[in-house]
């Protein structure tokens, strides 16, 4: 059994551990390595990869500037996720503005700190990843179209950070790259339909609000649109393998998105919406491993 202090440090822990979203960053770390294996690093020999320290480095500061990035968000959030997060928002309270911010600080120290193992460039990219996140929570992020499109760009920053460091500027990885894109897109403008309630009350000038629910799916039906063409390609041009199950698997569940959007007017039906988005995501990191490596550097040489 427990004893109070100790339930008290538990508690506590799982309070940090829901603001920085651990979950989440669990999953970015994880898909860091699988892109930098089979997709980036796909050239390279898996045990090069695996216990390359410099990658280590990277992906250990992507991750600690990601839980910065949370942090921060969480603050200047805070009054909004009471409306929209109640339940998540009191366990978040369990920690302190104080304590919170201490942490945000050090996370982002210690990101640059790793990143200067590697190279100047990488402080410099940290610096800049860091300043953005800030920036996008405390002035973008309640500005419609750039707040989406910010917020897109800054959640697959961390796989860019890898694309700069292996220098693979091969057509499939910028095709999977506009696929996630879209889908990020789809998410957060999915977001803002669910969280129109407490963005209003807040005055965030999101989509939503600006222009409507209607127009905000159509520009959900339009992005759905555009996220089947890096899919139609990755199947037919590129021949990524067995993952191409997950591309059919995803035009599938986008189909079910549309018909479901144009259906939906409540929180709740946007909850299910947005969790169908973060299904496709959240899978699409697990199916990384069923690209064929040797069928895509074979198309490649043929491209070439």
């Amino acid at each position: 059994m427990l004893n109070r202090r100790q339930k008290h440090i538990l508690i506590k822990f799982f309070s940090m551990f829901s603001v920085v979203r651990g979950y989440n960053i669990l999953i970015i770390v994880i898909a860091q390595y699988l892109a930098s294996i089979y997709i980036l690093g796909n050239h390279l020999p898996v045990k090069s990869v695996v216990f390359d320290l410099n990658l280590f480095m990277l992906v250990m500061a992507s991750a600690m500037t990601i839980a910065g990035g949370y942090i921060i968000n969480n603050f200047y959030d805070s009054e909004k996720d009471l409306i929209n997060r109640p339940q998540k928002s009191m366990l978040d309270r369990l920690v302190s503005q104080n304590t919170k911010l201490s942490l945000y600080f050090v996370l982002n120290f210690l990101a640059v700190i790793l990143a200067s193992y590697v190279s100047f460039r990488a402080v410099l990219f940290f610096s800049v990843y860091i300043f953005g996140i800030w920036f996008y929570s405390h002035k973008l992020k309640k500005l419609p179209f750039i707040g989406n499109l910010t917020s897109a760009i800054l959640t697959i920053t961390p796989f860019f950070v890898i694309f700069i460091y292996y220098r693979n500027f091969e057509p499939v990885i910028f095709v999977h790259a506009m696929f996630l894109f879209l889908m990020i897109s789809m998410r957060e403008l999915t977001k803002d339909l669910e969280n129109i309630k407490g963005d209003m009350a807040q005055d965030y000038k999101t989509i939503p609000i600006v222009y409507g629910e209607k127009a905000s799916k159509l520009m959900l039906t339009v992005l759905g649109v555009l996220t089947v063409i890096p899919a139609y390609l990755l199947i037919n041009k590129f021949h990524v393998g067995k993952m191409s199950y997950f591309f059919y698997a995803s035009i599938f569940l986008l189909i079910i998105f549309q018909f479901l959007l144009w259906k939906s007017n409540s929180k709740l039906q946007y909850l299910i919406l947005h969790n169908i988005i973060k299904f496709i995501i959240l899978a699409g990191v697990f199916s990384i491993p069923l690209i064929d490596i040797s069928l895509v550097l074979n198309k490649i040489t043929l491209i070439r």
